[in-house]
């Protein structure tokens, strides 16, 4: 008999630490490359709740990379202000796949049901924040749902 992995190491369990709702206006469109089509979706606002309460500022953007007509891979830069002034940037890479069909749907703004979508990310923070240091001490996951001008992303803390 083979001993578990690990050493009978339990999984980690997830936290939910923040619900983002995220604004995005149209997307820019740079052009197709070797590697697939890129575009920029700038971030334009947003609200974050949860660990702490505040809002996405704009000027952030989710520079996109369409390898092929079902995935795409997503890099998002953006910035967070609590309710208490305390700023913190985030920083996620992830990745969307889904049926041809779904992802042109998503394209053109159209809402799609999340269940036939897999959108995951990984989310790293950064913050002079002493009460919000915790984000840049543990890992993150997350899991989002693009809708028509807005993408919903909920993170949770690798435990």
């Amino acid at each position: 008999m083979v001993p578990p992995a690990g050493g009978g190491v339990q999984p980690p369990q997830l936290t939910h630490v923040l619900h983002l709702e995220v604004e995005v206006g149209a997307p820019l469109e740079v052009g197709v490359l070797t590697s697939g089509l890129r575009r920029v979706v700038p971030i334009t606002g947003g609200t974050v709740s949860g660990l702490f309460t505040g809002r996405v500022l704009p000027g952030g953007a989710d520079v996109q990379l369409i390898r092929t007509d079902t995935e795409t891979e997503v890099e998002a830069r953006y910035v967070l202000e609590s309710d208490q002034g305390e700023l913190v940037t985030v920083h996620n890479s992830g990745l969307r796949t889904g049926s041809a069909e779904d992802i042109a749907r998503l394209r053109r703004d159209e809402p799609v049901d999340p269940a036939r979508i897999y959108f995951r990310g990984t989310p790293r923070f950064e913050t002079a924040s002493s009460r919000l240091a915790r984000l840049m001490t543990r890992l993150f996951v997350g899991v989002g749902t693009r809708q028509p001008r807005a993408v919903l992303f909920d993170v949770f803390e690798v435990g």
